[in-house]
């Protein structure tokens, strides 16, 4: 186990963390009742996502591998024509370009979207 915590002293960074607190950001409103609170890093984006009950997140696909898992709630996720509902610690892995969608129905959702590497299209809005 020791191999885990294990570090080669040449090779770390000068690096600094960035301390983030997410949920006292102004969310960004995707679509009505779908609200992003984003944290990037260089290499992962973690997204906290917001659906008030009945919002749907449309079939898309993207180049990012995906990760979404439930905090709060419930929503019903369609990964490549096959449909589930993720309830509190349950989650999903969507690889690269799999066609995948969301919604919630009667309760709201709080979930954990984690992107490797940080979404492209998410950049692109905040940056405007």
């Amino acid at each position: 186990m020791s191999e885990y915590w294990g570090t080669d002293a040449e090779a770390e960074s000068a690096a600094k963390g960035t301390w983030v607190q997410w949920d006292a950001q102004a969310p960004v409103e995707m679509l009505p009742g779908l609200l992003f609170q984003p944290v990037v890093g260089e290499g992962a984006m973690v997204n906290f996502v917001r659906f008030e009950p009945n919002t749907v997140a449309p079939v898309h696909s993207h180049d990012e591998e995906q990760i979404a898992f439930v905090l709060e709630g419930e929503v019903e996720y369609e990964v490549a024509g096959e449909v589930h509902v993720l309830r509190r610690g349950e989650a999903v892995v969507i690889p690269p370009r799999v066609p995948h969608g969301a919604r919630t129905r009667e309760s709201s959702c709080l979930q954990v979207d984690v992107f490797h590497p940080p979404r492209r299209q998410l950049l692109d809005l905040l940056e405007r």
